[in-house]
């Protein structure tokens, strides 16, 4: 207890301002007019919520020293974890928390468990364990962190509370990327706002220093605190949303079963189907695969449909998705040749390929298209373009022309759609003319899209410095070939 008089150490969360409220404040400052409902043509999956807006709080601070109803524990198998979360919660609590968890005889990965608070200012203390991350077990980490904050959410329904108080419960113990465990538990939260709303009258986030920086950067996203806001925030959403409340989908898991079996879904295309398909059996379960050898036999005959192709096309992709998440592709990440920096003037995301960096003779290709693959499948469903170093490559980080068809075939189409420049930086003559014929009689359509870049000061008029992590091989090869850039110049259309 704190001495008579004295002031306590522990934070009323009615005392902390809310998510919307620096927003307004700044927007009445700076005397900025909504965006009327009619003008927005596109709404996000997130729309602006202000009842919503209303129960979030983010907050910098030591999540056990909040008065609220419940705050949450991040811990381990064992509810033994020595963390700065747990052991501040442990401190605070007393003695008496230690005794109360050893009945609880544990907890299992994604569960919530409920004690006393003891000594805390809440009344309530929800323990959760997080995954530990792998990257090629990445689809049962998002599982088990999003079981994390539903399960904690479900309790404090169940449990009638007023307002939760959630510290970040991927630890740096546990290696979960920081920033897209916090997407899932931004989306989880607002999903469960979004359905069972009445129940919660406030969330708060607790967070470090170092972990505000990126809440910032992504409440926005889930969280829009008006439709400008919204509007700005859509093309950062990533391309995993969720389900309806907020669960990672995993579309290769998923299993379609029709409502009449053995009756085509759609009858416009019972035509142009019928006579190519054939079907293993009449129940649901068969309706999900055709005969796979005779659809690749009417293949190689060029007999099946349109339609039938590209569900073949992107039956594959599938697979190779699939593989590229499950494969540890770490030594092809470690090369750094591929990367996401940030955008174009038409705020377009731009991806960097750096061409030396490909040990092409060194390395397994297979797998670094499957690591092609698991970095872009997220960016390419949103407008992006590819800046592509060839700056001081050599015979052995030449990618083959087979290679680049196969990823062409490979990928599905919304790469090609979305995909609105090449930037060729630092071509040579050769590689110029083989460009050519590759975009000539190898690859449709990727012609108009090539943008041939002689020096930086060229591409900065499409895409600002501040925006593209250059290597600095780059820059000195430039420098000495060029002449130093200057960050001031005119934007260009041209390029």
């Amino acid at each position: 207890m704190d001495p008579l008089g004295a002031p306590s150490q522990f934070v009323d969360v009615d005392s902390l301002s809310g998510w919307s409220d620096a927003y307004e404040a700044k927007q009445l400052d700076c005397h900025q007019s909504p965006v009327e409902k009619a003008q927005v043509d596109v709404r996000s999956p997130f729309p602006y919520r202000k009842d919503i807006n209303e129960k979030i709080i983010l907050w910098k601070g030591d999540v056990a020293l909040l008065n609220c109803t419940a705050i949450v524990n991040t811990s381990n198998e064992t509810l033994t974890d020595k963390n700065p979360v747990s052991e501040s919660i442990f401190m605070h609590a007393g003695p008496d928390l230690k005794d109360e968890l050893q009945k609880l005889k544990g907890c299992r990965t994604g569960e919530a468990k409920l004690t006393k608070g003891f000594n805390l200012a809440a009344r309530f203390i929800i323990h959760t364990v997080g995954p530990k991350y792998k990257s090629r077990y990445r689809t049962a980490a998002e599982s088990s962190l999003y079981s994390c904050y539903r399960n904690v959410l479900q309790l404090a329904k169940e449990q009638a509370m007023c307002s939760v108080g959630f510290c970040v419960i991927n630890t740096l113990k546990r290696c979960y990327p920081l920033e897209d465990a916090t997407h899932i538990a931004l989306r989880t939260v607002r999903r469960f706002l979004e359905i069972h709303g009445e129940t919660l009258e406030k969330v708060v986030f607790a967070v470090s220093e170092l972990e505000e920086v990126t809440y910032q950067k992504l409440l926005p996203l889930y969280f829009p605190r008006s439709l400008e806001e919204e509007i700005q925030s859509l093309p950062y959403l990533p391309a995993d949303i969720g389900n309806a409340e907020g669960e990672p989908v995993v579309p290769e898991r998923q299993i379609r079963i029709t409502e009449k079996p053995g009756v085509p879904d759609d009858a416009s295309d019972e035509e142009g189907l019928e006579a190519d398909l054939s079907f293993i059996g009449s129940h649901a379960f068969a309706r999900m695969e055709g005969d796979v050898d005779k659809q690749r036999r009417l293949i190689l005959q060029g007999q099946l449909s349109e339609a039938a192709l590209q569900k073949q096309h992107q039956r594959n992709y599938n697979r190779w998705l699939c593989q590229a998440r499950a494969e540890d592709l770490s030594d092809i990440a470690s090369l750094k040749a591929l990367y996401q920096t940030g955008v174009d003037n038409c705020g377009r995301t731009v991806m960097v390929v750096v061409g030396r960096n490909i040990p092409v003779t060194l390395i397994d290709m297979e797998k670094a298209l499957l690591y092609f693959i698991h970095v872009m499948d997220h960016i390419a469903v949103k407008e992006y373009v590819l800046v592509y170093f060839h700056t001081l490559t050599n015979y052995y980080n030449q990618l083959d022309s087979n290679f680049l068809k196969k990823l062409y075939d490979v990928v599905d189409a919304k790469y090609k759609r979305n995909l609105k420049a090449l930037y060729f930086v630092h071509p040579t003559f050769r590689s110029k003319v083989s460009a050519w014929f590759f975009t000539t009689f190898t690859v449709s359509g990727l012609k108009e899209k090539i943008h041939y870049v002689e020096s930086l000061q060229q591409l900065f008029t499409a895409i600002p410095p501040e925006q593209i992590d250059l290597p600095p091989f780059v820059l000195e090869y430039d420098a000495r070939e060029n002449g130093p850039y200057y960050s001031s110049y005119p934007p260009s259309p041209d390029l």
